[in-house]
């Protein structure tokens, strides 16, 4: 075998027969597929088992079921995808493998970029600033999506995936690589649904994702460890409601005491004013700006300016106003029930 290809799957009947032809087309390369599924109450299995794919039965969660995946990978390189995703052409494997190769570095991990389908018109630059991003090699662009390409060796090197959360581990395995390794753009692009996006509102979406993101940075285990309780997994998610996240937030801050939560938001504006080169990206992107001019300015003049406690303190400040007042009027307006 070539490559070992594992894909977690939860209620994924629908969308995983679209990624298994593809991956039976694949040429020049031979694949072992192995679907590792967490308890599917639909015909998932049935589709996986019908299309040759080998079927491991693990505990429910994202992390824990590429785990036992790879466990029960015989080839030396394995590559993650969500069951959601789409390959582009017949030799889509095949140059990916060569990429990784050529390279020639045994610590390199590789991702693609990604091209979202989508069902729903609109919100056209939304999606197109959501797709350049995947591209840019920075910390924090990279999560599952964008699929894993990695040796075996170097996978077992970074601990597997972390099974502490039912989300996040792309965000945590993606980090040990920028720490010990090297990122690498796979050649082509990855397609991937937009389901959840357009199921629970992009903006919505996108505000509970950086709210997580500035939590998870500022290690607010808290928040995490009590998470299940207001995040739903794929295929029980409706219309976003942002209130019962905002309520968690507040409570956890509220029981950790003051100095707990100051350090907590001290942390996620430090998190925040690492991030402020998203901004200036969005401009280039929005002015179809292929040079990114406004992303380089950052880089060489805002960040080295800003890059000091006074800026992480008055981005934090600002950050406790966004939440405590703004966020929750926006949550209200976008859904009265919270």
């Amino acid at each position: 075998m070539d490559l070992s290809v594992v894909i977690p799957t939860l209620n994924e009947a629908v969308a995983l027969p679209a990624l298994l032809a593809d991956l039976k087309v694949q040429r020049d390369v031979s694949v072992q597929v192995i679907v590792a599924d967490g308890a599917s109450s639909d015909a998932t299995t049935d589709c996986a088992t019908r299309a040759g794919a080998a079927v491991v039965i693990a505990p429910r969660g994202r992390g824990a079921q590429m785990n036992s995946g790879a466990r029960a990978a015989r080839a030396a390189t394995l590559l993650f995808l969500h069951a959601d995703s789409r390959l582009e052409h017949p030799r889509h494997l095949r140059e990916a493998l060569d990429a990784i190769a050529a390279c020639k570095d045994e610590r390199v991990a590789g991702h693609w970029p990604l091209r979202f389908a989508r069902t729903q018109p609109g919100n056209d630059l939304f999606y197109r600033y959501m797709e350049e991003k995947t591209a840019l090699n920075r910390d924090g662009t990279i999560n599952g999506d964008q699929g894993l390409l990695v040796s075996a060796k170097y996978f077992r090197e970074l601990g597997g995936f972390d099974e502490r959360l039912p989300f996040l581990e792309d965000q945590r395995i993606a980090a040990k690589v920028f720490a010990s390794g090297r990122w690498l753009t796979l050649p082509g692009v990855l397609t991937t649904s937009a389901r959840r996006f357009e199921t629970e509102g992009p903006r919505r979406r996108y505000t509970l994702m950086s709210l997580i993101m500035g939590l998870h940075a500022a290690g607010a285990d808290e928040y995490f460890a009590r998470a299940r309780e207001v995040y739903a997994a794929h295929d029980a998610s409706g219309a976003l409601r942002l209130g019962p996240h905002l309520a968690l937030v507040r409570r956890v801050l509220r029981e950790a005491g003051w100095r707990r939560a100051c350090e907590i938001v001290l942390r996620a504006g430090r998190y925040t004013r690492q991030n402020s080169w998203q901004p200036f990206f969005w401009c280039d992107v929005a002015l179809r700006l292929g040079n990114r001019p406004w992303l380089r300015w950052h880089d060489r003049l805002f960040a080295p300016l800003t890059n000091n406690v006074v800026c992480d303190a008055i981005t934090a400040a600002l950050i406790a106003l966004w939440f405590l007042l703004l966020l929750p009027v926006a949550a209200v307006i976008a859904d009265p029930r919270d």
